[in-house]
């Protein structure tokens, strides 16, 4: 598989240096992508470097992930008008550990290939480094007015996207570099990719390298992902949605990909997905065809949740989804947890019933016309329930049914369906 042929057509380049392409077909290399371990979770936004690494794997080349322990400590400048919080020593270890759980499933570090994805953290060569050591041995090798001359420099001390910067920050694309170096010198890494906004840092990196060792290394960057309604990739209303099913659940996580428009997945079909090229083309066929259908959508939600979660997950989330469009079994809605439950229901109108009209039995008339507003008035409620129209928890119940606490869902709901579509959640309390 050629790596950056394979990169192009799934839309995944932004900028490559020249002479890249052939150092690839040349030689197994090592390449590596950063990754700042400010949280215990990598969120959807950091799969697009992920992505390009495993691409690299399955091209023959060795991956490496840097987390960035020292630079986590700093904060990158880059597209961010404000400085970061900075973390100390305990909390990144456990983030690294964290961090690498999830990769595991992504790429492979247990082969014994020798293109073995490896993890590394800067913080074990940065630690013991002086100031003075650093400002001797790679601070003279970079000029201010090169650094000054980055993008993500100029908009800071311009004014454009803020307050100025510290000296801290200024010296990120220094750490940086000299972590290009570090790798270069002894994990034979040649190729550092990243985010377009990353160019400037990692050219840095290529720059340091040939200055302080006549050597030559390359550099390839991806563009920033984007919706096409112009919100950010990667942001719902809940905020991030994590990899980590604590943060965010399986079924919120395919739920997200599940609900993305047309356009972006057309797009992300290709950059976060394994399908190849020829499956591609036919699901984009099909789907423009028939766009109802959402096949696009369906087939990335299925491939990454899989990925990231498992194939029991995925099943459960597609049953979880199918509840609400009126598909779901009663089976299926008992086996739902809790937090899916609700994830599901969200938006849907909800009651507070108290445990004392549970206690005795309560018939479902004064249930749905009394003690709730689904109904406006108990002949309503009969007319409907004589039709069949009223389900309890997904089952079709007469004016004789009796709602009690042995019904409820995850110890304190009940789940009633006035017609198709409309769905109330009742909350014991």
């Amino acid at each position: 598989m050629n790596f950056v042929e394979e990169l192009q057509w799934r839309g995944m380049i932004h900028t490559v240096m020249p002479g890249t392409e052939e150092l690839l077909d040349k030689e197994m290399i090592s390449a590596y992508v950063g990754i700042d371990p400010t949280a215990d979770s990598l969120h959807i936004g950091h799969l697009v470097g992920v992505m390009m690494l495993k691409h690299l794997q399955r091209s023959g080349h060795k991956p490496i992930v840097l987390v960035g322990g020292a630079t986590g400590m700093i904060g990158d400048p880059s597209g961010k008008s404000e400085e970061r919080n900075l973390l100390d020593e305990e909390t990144l270890r456990h983030n690294q550990e964290c961090l690498k759980k999830q990769l595991r499933k992504l790429l492979d570090f247990d082969t014994d290939a020798p293109n073995r994805a490896e993890m590394v953290n800067n913080y074990d060569w940065m630690k013991d480094f002086s100031f003075l050591s650093f400002i001797r041995d790679v601070g003279k090798h970079i000029t201010v007015n090169y650094m000054m001359a980055k993008d993500s420099v100029k908009k800071r001390l311009t004014g454009e996207a803020g307050e100025g910067m510290s000296f801290t920050e200024f010296t990120y694309q220094l750490v940086q570099g000299y972590d290009f170096l570090h790798l270069y010198q002894h994990n034979n890494c040649k190729l550092q990719m990243g985010g377009s906004d990353q160019w400037g840092n990692i050219t840095t990196g290529t720059e340091l390298i040939r200055r302080k060792t006549g050597g030559e290394a390359f550099a390839l960057t991806c563009p920033l992902i984007t919706k096409a309604d112009g919100g950010k990739f990667g942001k719902t209303e809940t905020g991030n949605v994590w990899l980590d099913p604590a943060r965010t659940s399986p079924y919120r996580f395919y739920q997200f990909w599940l609900n993305t428009s047309d356009a972006d997945a057309e797009k992300y079909i290709l950059i976060f997905t394994l399908y190849g090229k020829e499956e591609i083309d036919v699901m984009i066929a099909e789907h423009q065809a028939a766009p109802h259908l959402r096949v696009l959508q369906k087939a990335l939600a299925k491939d990454i949740t899989i990925r990231i979660h498992s194939e029991t997950d995925y099943l459960s989330a597609v049953e979880a989804s199918e509840i609400l469009f009126g598909k779901g079994t009663a089976e299926a809605l008992h086996r739902l947890d809790e937090e899916t439950l609700i994830s599901v229901f969200e938006g849907v109108p909800q009651y507070e019933i108290s445990t004392a009209d549970l206690s005795a039995g309560i018939g479902i008339v004064d249930l749905v016309a009394d003690k709730t507003t689904i109904f406006p008035s108990k002949g309503e409620a009969r007319r409907m329930l004589k039709d069949g129209g009223v389900h309890v928890n997904k089952t079709k119940v007469g004016e004789e049914f009796t709602a009690d606490a042995s019904q409820l869902l995850s110890g304190k709901y009940l789940l009633v369906q006035k017609g198709k579509k409309n769905y109330y959640l009742l909350i014991v309390k």
